[in-house]
């Protein structure tokens, strides 16, 4: 055997071995054989990539997830908000992912910051507070159509963070102190109420005994000299002063 042949052999079985490409359970590569792209996406395991006829191109199909960057948004009853949020997905179909778009992460970002500021201005601020479970939906469900034809499934998408001016933080809190004094105030009210029913229920129960009037007379003058006092006390009946009045 010749040096040539020894120096083509060993430069023949470098290339065989710069051509073996394993990808793990969680990448697909997606091939260009001189420009076309082949059927099938290549993985996971071991296979031949001959460069430069071959082009590969990797694709991860774990699922990924970027924050959307804080958005102004204005709601629907005029109050500004700064608002990020957080995209989840992953990669189903590898090769529209790789051929149907340039970068399908920042694509998905251009639309995520686009489908937050349209959606949470058509809402107004309570149900962004109270309501985030529906708008992640609504948002989900916008971004799962656009991503579709590129093989891209949105997962999840939650908003983040509501920032608030100064100003609708101080209206808000005078708000929920003013809603804590209506409930004081009507609890209050309440147990008046009661109380004048339970006093109007006695009253007609010592109005249909008078001698249990003089019995809590007695009991109250009981309870007065408990605490060793001097004091007297001497009941007037109110009927007298009605008789000096009407006099």
């Amino acid at each position: 055997m010749g040096m040539g042949t020894l120096i083509i052999l060993v430069i023949v079985g470098l290339y065989l071995l710069s051509s073996i490409k394993i990808l793990p359970e969680y990448e697909r590569g997606v091939i260009f054989r001189l420009g076309r792209l082949l059927p099938e996406a290549k993985g996971p395991g071991i296979f031949l990539v001959f460069a430069p006829i071959d082009k590969i191109v990797r694709i991860s199909l774990r699922q990924e997830a970027f924050e959307v960057p804080p958005q102004d948004i204005i709601t629907r009853d005029n109050v500004t908000l700064k608002v990020n949020a957080v995209v989840f997905l992953r990669v189903v179909e590898p090769r529209r992912a790789v051929v149907e778009v340039f970068d399908y992460r920042y694509q998905t970002s251009q639309f995520a910051q686009t489908t937050l500021r349209s959606v949470l201005g058509e809402v107004e601020l309570d149900d962004v507070l109270a309501h985030r479970d529906k708008l992640n939906t609504a948002i989900q469900n916008i971004l799962d159509k656009h991503t579709e034809p590129w093989g891209v499934k949105v997962a999840d998408v939650a908003i983040k963070q509501v920032d608030l001016p100064e100003s609708m933080l101080r209206a808000m809190a005078k708000q929920a102190e003013a809603e804590r004094e209506k409930r004081a105030k009507l609890i209050h009210a309440e147990g008046e109420f009661a109380a004048s029913q339970r006093l109007a229920d006695a009253a007609k129960i010592l109005a249909s005994e008078p001698v249990t009037i003089q019995l809590r007379y007695l009991q109250t003058l009981t309870e007065i000299g408990v605490e060793k006092n001097t004091t007297i006390v001497f009941p007037l009946p109110i009927d007298i002063f009605n008789t000096l009045l009407k006099k």
